[in-house]
């Protein structure tokens, strides 16, 4: 018995160091075997570690957001001890500083006594201090014998009005850890090494909607509703042999162009720890109802915390869309080392002439960003204007 070290275990994926995300625990707890110790960030997920032994916090080695190479001891364990529990009426440390602490109560507000029991003024006074809601008991008069006079009545109307607000002052300073800063070094990294160019195009999706609208209310019980994106990861299957650019990584260092043949579409989704994009892995070989199941999965997942490695990574080309939050029109940002963001907008019904008749249809502007080392802009157009064509014309979507 004595002392157990926890280390940083190897998560394997080459990682060399991970990011102290949060400690559940505390010097003094006592901690049992697969009890949680605290969560790590890597590039891929979020980690939770355990306790491997039963025993006594010693010491934790690390703040949050402090980096922690593999191997190196995160939490000091003392496998012997037993938690000691203040003495009934003593006061711990904490309690005395949380007593010193405690705001003194204030007095409450006292009633003003009236300044002019007996107050004088003129008829037109008099007047104005009706027309103007004002007391005159309250008002000290600067008149003869404290006589109130109407420049009294003046000064007490602009002290009795409402203060203007003050300038506000400070600055707080938050520090950018966690996923947050995973997010700002990923980002950083595309707009730093990858030369974007956007698209923006508009597509009329009247017919989809009117087809989608119609598969939701005939699916079975155990099928899931659809959504748009399920339409759009089948138009990105179709595609891919044609434009087989599309669906590549892109190593800057060996400059080499990876183009895969499994199609793994990553969905940037937002959850409350930040922008995450889990995957919906091999989407060539998922009908329209599998793709929106697992979509649904692992959009889930991501936000609630439960994704695993391997749902978090691996994809080869990425969908984001804000639904019906989205604007006009955006610039996504690629993910690194993917070489095509694509980006639904908000879908909107509008007039649109045809002929010599205006019809209603249903039109939404897709955006979509695209590394110019590897794909030109006339490619990118002509990429674009064919996923346009699928999802205008949504039976192409499901032709061999």
């Amino acid at each position: 018995m004595g002392q157990y070290f926890f280390r940083l275990p190897d998560i394997g994926e080459g990682i060399a160091e991970a990011e102290i995300a949060a400690w559940h625990v505390k010097p003094g707890d006592k901690v049992r075997e697969d009890q949680p110790l605290l969560d790590v960030i890597t590039d891929k997920a979020t980690v939770d570690m355990t306790s491997p032994v039963d025993g006594v916090v010693v010491k934790l080695h690390g703040d949050v957001g402090a980096m922690a190479p593999v191997g190196s001891v995160l939490v000091e364990l003392d496998v012997a001890s037993e938690v000691m529990a203040p003495p009934v009426g003593q006061d711990t440390a904490q309690d005395r500083r949380a007593a010193e602490m405690k705001p003194e109560a204030s007095p409450g507000p006292q009633a003003s006594a009236p300044v002019n029991a007996d107050p004088t003024a003129s008829p037109a006074t008099r007047r104005r201090a009706m027309e103007w809601g004002i007391e005159l008991k309250n008002v000290q008069g600067t008149g003869p014998g404290g006589r109130i006079l109407t420049e009294d009545l003046e000064r007490y109307r602009a002290a009795d009005a409402p203060a203007k607000t003050a300038p506000r002052h400070g600055v707080e300073e938050i520090p950018v850890i966690g996923m947050r800063r995973r997010i700002a070094e990923r980002m950083a990294q595309s707009k730093r090494t990858i030369p974007h160019f956007s698209y923006v195009e508009e597509f009329d999706l009247t017919e989809l909607e009117s087809l989608r609208a119609e598969l939701n209310a005939s699916r079975h019980e155990n099928q899931p509703k659809l959504t748009l994106l399920p339409f759009f990861m089948r138009g990105l299957v179709k595609l891919v042999p044609e434009f087989p650019n599309i669906n590549a990584h892109y190593d800057e260092d060996a400059r080499i162009l990876k183009r895969f043949a499994a199609v793994h579409i990553g969905i940037a989704t937002q959850t409350g720890q930040g922008l995450m994009v889990p995957v919906v892995h091999h989407a060539e070989s998922r009908d329209l109802w599998d793709l929106a199941r697992e979509l649904g999965h692992v959009a889930g997942a991501a936000r609630n915390g439960s994704a695993v490695r391997d749902q978090l990574s691996g994809s080869t080309i990425t969908l984001t869309s804000l639904g019906p939050l989205g604007g006009i029109a955006a610039t996504p940002i690629i993910n690194h080392p993917e070489v095509v963001i694509i980006g639904p907008n908000k879908l909107t019904e509008r007039p649109v002439i045809e002929g010599a008749f205006i019809a209603r249809r249903k039109l939404m502007n897709l955006s979509a960003s695209f590394d110019h080392r590897v794909v030109d802009g006339y490619d990118a157009a002509r990429f674009i204007h064919q996923l346009k064509r699928l999802l205008e014309h949504p039976a192409l979507l499901f032709l061999d």
